[in-house]
């Protein structure tokens, strides 16, 4: 089974070109309802906007099988982090890139057109084929929202396949963190900085002790924990009374993530009480884990469908997360496959022709092997 390799990077070049940014996506979900329906889709927009204050809902579209098989889910988001307007893609030596200026967007253009791309030569070759879905998201980057937001009760998937990681194609991630976020407001006591400092209390002072004092970083194999965003203060001569830290910890393991947080939830409270400081802080349960076997269906299928291709399959863990730790939440057991993609997130974003097209290979090889 081929795929048509020119008009694979056609519509990927096309769609990368589509502004689309977390919560305003109406343009490319505009295109992309288009393109579903011409592939026989009965598609639906939710209203995962609306919920979220965004342009458009998550897209899901039905296609319905002519054989017995297990129903199958194929997820992309439709959202890019920035920069990722005005993308302006470059192809020298069978290697998309942007022009330098911004993203390519890859992450995750690449994994809507191999999905659509997929589909187009299940229809033109009648191969057969259970019921397919497929969810094209919005908002995935910064918070899974769009994932959040859907109903779980519009699928009967019994394997979901994210086309959505790092790492070569035949790379198959089967384990993913929870994540809780963590934001304190420290507030201490104003005073001028040159005339009365005695006065004051810096809570930036404050906060960097307690931040010093907190375990971050590598944990250990699973557990992982940041500070990532320190705000306060108003003028170099004030004493700042109040600071803004938002942090968050990650792990495989909800035993260790706890532990973790309430580590760091344990410290803030301890240094505030040594400097007579006081703070405010709150803890969010962002998303959680989710780990696969080798007897899983999904891993089975992606599996069974690499090694069809010639590809060794690399089954890894990731300290990432994406729709499919709520699409797992959900009780659709999903994989996450890697996309070949490079450098994502970054304006030296890359993706060669060889692994887009092996991309589209997959999910076809997925469905004809189901």
């Amino acid at each position: 089974m081929e795929v048509n390799q020119q008009r694979l990077v056609d519509e990927f070049l096309e769609l990368v070109k589509i502004d689309s940014q977390p919560k305003d996506e109406r343009l490319i979900a505009d295109a992309l309802i288009s393109k579903m329906q011409d592939l026989g889709f009965a598609v639906t927009e939710d209203d995962s906007g609306a919920k979220i204050g965004g342009s458009a809902g998550n897209l899901i579209g039905i296609l319905e099988g002519q054989k017995d098989a297990p129903a199958l889910l194929f997820c992309a988001h439709m959202d890019r982090v920035h920069p990722g307007l005005g993308i302006k893609p470059q192809v020298k030596d069978g290697v998309i890139t942007s022009d330098g200026t911004t993203i390519l967007a890859a992450d995750d253009v690449a994994g809507i057109a191999a999905i659509l791309e997929a589909v187009r030569i299940v229809q033109e070759q009648k191969i057969p084929h259970g019921r397919l879905e497929v969810l094209f998201t919005v908002a995935e980057e910064g918070g899974l929202f769009g994932a959040k937001s859907v109903d779980p009760g519009r699928f009967q998937a019994k394997a979901g396949f994210f086309m959505d990681a790092g790492g070569p194609v035949g790379t198959i991630v089967t384990a993913a963190p929870a994540q809780k976020g963590l934001e304190a407001t420290i507030h201490g006591k104003a005073a001028h900085a040159g005339v009365a400092p005695e006065e004051g209390l810096s809570a930036i002072i404050v906060a960097a002790h307690a931040v010093t004092q907190m375990k971050l970083g590598r944990i250990d194999a699973e557990t992982t924990a940041n500070i990532g965003v320190i705000e306060g203060g108003a003028a170099t001569n004030i004493i700042p009374d109040k600071v803004k830290l938002k942090g968050e910890a990650r792990s495989l393991d909800n035993g260790k993530l706890d532990v973790q947080i309430n580590h760091m939830v344990e410290v803030l409270e301890a240094v505030c009480a040594e400097h007579g400081a006081k703070a405010d802080i709150s803890v969010e349960h962002s998303y959680s884990a989710f780990r696969l076997t080798d007897e899983d269906y999904a891993v089975r299928l992606a599996v069974k469908a690499a090694e069809s291709m010639g590809l060794k399959p690399s089954i890894e863990s990731t300290g990432g997360g994406s729709d499919a730790n709520i699409i797992n939440g959900y009780g659709i057991p999903s994989v996450v496959l890697g996309m070949g993609y490079t450098d994502v997130h970054t304006t030296a974003e890359a993706i060669s022709i060889d692994q887009l097209v092996k991309a589209a290979k997959y999910v076809l090889s997925i469905i004809a092997a189901s």
